[in-house]
């Protein structure tokens, strides 16, 4: 039977087990190496410390930044972490991409009877992302109740979906960038500059100018990662309808993301370069 035709009978308790086996497999296989573990966590940690500190250091200067104060930007900092969480954890594979693709060895992926996407996908978990997952959760709620914001089942619920979607934004802007390597030979500096917009994705929108206004919304859509969905939970009264469509826009764009990224892989030709 055609390997494309076993793919689409394939249902998602099937690739709920499948993940399952795969992930187990790969903590194991990291945890073998447990200094190395030990050193990139504590990296990471460091690195989002940095991030912190360098809030603080700003906020004792200035007392707001575009009418946002120390808490209000501290909760949108968190956020953007744990939204960020998955890309790190789930789809750091993308950064192989290229290799695999120049060098003939994605070839392998094309004949096994499930999802490519998937697939490649599942090979990799970056299990120190869950040091950034941590560091960004106790950053939300230590702002959050310095905010006083209630603590309502509603209020939590539309954080974790809001959070979820937000996430799916910047899955999709890297899924796409990695994607280009089935056409650009010099396709990591297009992923690398699409990752460093990330960067970005901490600040409220509001303190760029117009036309960095139009790009971080409409070309490279940072600002639902963050800002947008934050609007909704930190000032509901200013939230507009882009704030309420960014979980319809974080759902669309992994979609539009999945296919472009299935295009390049089926049409790959196992050459190499």
């Amino acid at each position: 039977m055609d390997n494309a035709v076993i793919r689409k009978r394939k249902g998602l308790g099937f690739y709920l087990r499948i993940y399952r086996k795969i992930l187990a497999q790969d903590i194991k296989s990291k945890m073998s190496y447990r200094a190395d573990f030990i050193i990139s966590t504590v990296g990471m940690i460091c690195t989002n410390i940095a991030g912190f500190v360098s809030f603080w250091i700003l906020f004792r200067n200035f007392p707001s930044v575009g009418g946002w104060g120390y808490y209000e930007m501290l909760f949108l900092y968190g956020f953007s972490l744990v939204a960020l969480t998955p890309v790190q954890c789930l789809f750091d594979n993308n950064w192989s991409l290229r290799q695999y693709v120049y060098n003939g060895d994605f070839i392998k992926y094309c004949f096994r009877p499930m999802n490519l996407f998937f697939y490649f996908q599942s090979e990799v978990f970056d299990i120190k992302g869950l040091g950034q997952f941590t560091f960004g959760i106790g950053t939300l709620v230590y702002s959050w109740a310095k905010l006083g914001l209630a603590v309502t089942p509603l209020a939590i619920l539309k954080t974790i979906i809001f959070l979820i979607t937000a996430s799916l934004v910047m899955v999709a802007l890297q899924n796409a960038a990695a994607a280009s390597c089935f056409w650009i030979m010099n396709s990591f500096y297009l992923l690398d500059l699409t990752m460093k917009f990330r960067d970005y994705s901490k600040y409220p929108i509001t303190i760029f100018s117009p036309v960095f206004k139009f790009v971080f919304t409409f070309v490279v859509p940072i600002a639902f990662i963050a800002y947008y969905p934050s609007l909704v939970i930190l000032r509901p009264e200013e939230a507009g309808v882009l704030s309420f469509i960014s979980p319809f826009v974080g759902a669309l764009l992994f979609y539009l993301s999945y296919k472009f990224w299935m295009y390049g892989a089926l049409k790959y030709s196992g050459t190499g370069s």
